[in-house]
């Protein structure tokens, strides 16, 4: 097992970026932290490219600062474990899809003022990301759109979220030729999920790709931005529309059918989870159930 106290060292040196400013932040001297990167580059082989003031990671180093980092999350779930008790004090650490997360994060925030003993983390994520995190106990707490299939991991349905077309406050939509006039504002997902709901209200459509785009953010929380402002429509999830803050700006087209995802809640299936990560479930399960419309 390396030693800890030398990676204490490497991990200040990479911070810090200097090995005399590495010893002064572990109030070492300098020649004791040359020789903790010495022992563990006699051990790992080298980690460091050593430049006039610039220390560059060679792959090893870098895979040693991942390693660190792993060590990391370890003891946050180990500190986590040891206090599970404890529902209005410790770290609550989740992590979405930006458009619940849009939703959820207020709520959040809520709880932590009624509790200031929590520390919420919140991360938003796609999918893949999300469900690594959990698996590698970064966050104990995810939400993701597909249901997982991992033995390592607990699921449970969390809320449904429909796509929603979503329109200039003034824009009438009757058809195909209505969405190309007002163009598309894109977003990371909007082709997909425009797909997925335009497909099932304008069969024979000749396809999102052949609609003019009229702008690309890829910020969740700005996307509606241009739609508000006349500038296009756009595709995003229900949550992510009732988090915007000027609704008297934009429309939700109403249509026959409707796409809806389900949302699972996630989290390692090895223990339980903790009495604070069971109240914050709690409360952004209650608000968002509420708040539909």
């Amino acid at each position: 097992m390396l030693n800890p106290q030398w990676l204490r060292s490497f991990i200040a040196l990479v911070d810090t970026g200097s090995f005399t400013r590495a010893a002064e932040r572990l109030a070492l001297t300098q020649a004791a932290v040359s020789q903790h990167i010495a022992h563990l580059e006699e051990a790992l082989g080298q980690l460091l490219i050593r430049r006039p003031r610039q220390i560059e990671l060679t792959p090893a180093g870098r895979a040693l600062l991942d390693y660190c980092g792993q060590l990391e999350g370890a003891e946050r779930q180990l500190h986590a474990r040891l206090s599970d008790a404890e529902a209005d004090a410790g770290e609550v650490s989740l992590i979405t899809p930006g458009s619940i997360g849009l939703a959820l994060y207020p709520i959040l925030l809520d709880l932590q003022q009624a509790h200031p003993g929590l520390v919420i983390r919140h991360r938003f994520a796609p999918d893949p990301e999300a469900r690594d995190a959990v698996l590698q106990s970064s966050y104990e707490l995810g939400l993701v759109t597909l249901k997982p299939d991992d033995p390592r991991l607990a699921f449970e349905p969390f809320i449904e979220e429909p796509l929603e077309l979503i329109v200039p406050a003034g824009a009438q939509v009757a058809g195909w030729d209505d969405l190309s006039r007002l163009g598309f504002i894109g977003h990371p997902d909007g082709q997909a999920m425009a797909t997925r709901l335009l497909s099932r209200w304008f069969p024979g459509n000749p396809g999102v790709r052949a609609l003019p785009v009229h702008g690309f953010i890829n910020q969740i929380g700005l996307i509606l931005e241009p739609v508000a402002r006349g500038l296009g429509f756009t595709v995003l999830p229900r949550h992510a529309r009732l988090a915007f803050a000027r609704q008297e700006a934009i429309r939700v087209v109403a249509g026959e059918a409707s796409v809806v995802d389900q949302l699972w809640l996630i989290h390692r299936a090895e223990w339980p989870l903790s009495a604070r990560a069971q109240r914050v479930v709690a409360q952004i399960r209650q608000v968002c159930t509420g708040n539909r419309a």
